[in-house]
């Protein structure tokens, strides 16, 4: 076989990213749409270059879809069921768009490659929403942040990856300050319970969670921030270890 997947990538191992956001009240994850006929909703993905490691990859991979680099990442676990390939997605996009296989040699051997059993890397990434310009790459139709409760299907276990992403943040929210990611440098005591309430999707009591936050020792008080409205002016927050 000579096939262009072959020569390049790692064989049957992937890169899948869930990439959050938090905008608008939301934790957002973003989604791509790839350009064909039928609806085939995907995260971020990739394979992995026999030139790189798997870290490396999944940064590359990030880099290509949001244009930031140095971004919170990690690797949360793999999903590798005896019967996940790509293969019935692949005959499925082949049926709803004839047009786009030509039967030739080289095909046939990328298409051979791509329905193989593939193990996935699954990794998250944490971004300042407000920083993020999404990439389209040439199989996009669309690529754009959906709230976590509302994410369209997505192709093979994908929702899946989302939901144990999702698990993996709530775990290590507060051990390793990961709101700080998902937050501009600056921000009020309500708009970091706003994002807590986001990510458990769930209310918290102000004064009980204002206490909790606070016994945690991870935040500097700054200058109140004034809005000229009548009301009291709230505090602004930053995590300690924040570097500009």
């Amino acid at each position: 076989m000579n096939s262009n997947f072959e020569d390049n990538f790692v064989q049957q191992l992937s890169i899948d990213c869930v990439i959050f956001g938090y905008g608008e009240g939301q934790l957002k994850v973003l989604v791509s749409k790839l350009k064909l006929n039928g609806d085939f909703w995907v995260l971020p993905s990739g394979f992995i270059l026999k030139s790189e490691g798997i870290d490396r990859a999944a940064s590359r991979i990030l880099k290509e879809r949001t244009g930031l680099k140095d971004i919170y990442l990690d690797q949360y676990r793999a999903f590798g069921d005896l019967d996940r390939s790509n293969k019935d997605v692949l005959a499925e996009i082949q049926r709803l768009n004839p047009e786009l296989f030509d039967g030739s040699s080289q095909q046939k051997n990328d298409l051979e490659w791509l329905a193989n059993r593939f193990i996935a890397i699954g990794y998250y990434a944490l971004v300042d929403i407000n920083k993020v310009v999404p990439k389209l790459m040439s199989i996009d139709q669309s690529i754009d942040w959906y709230p976590v409760t509302s994410i369209p299907q997505l192709i093979l276990d994908h929702n899946q990856q989302v939901q144990q992403a999702l698990e993996a943040l709530r775990m290590h929210l507060d051990d390793r300050l990961l709101g700080f990611n998902l937050l501009p440098e600056k921000f009020t005591m309500k708009a970091l319970q706003e994002l807590y309430e986001a990510v458990y999707d769930k209310p918290f009591r102000r004064n009980n969670f204002q206490k909790k936050i606070l016994d945690l020792d991870v935040l500097e008080r700054l200058e109140k921030q004034f809005t000229g409205a009548s009301n009291k002016a709230p505090y602004l927050y930053r995590f300690k270890n924040y570097t500009q």
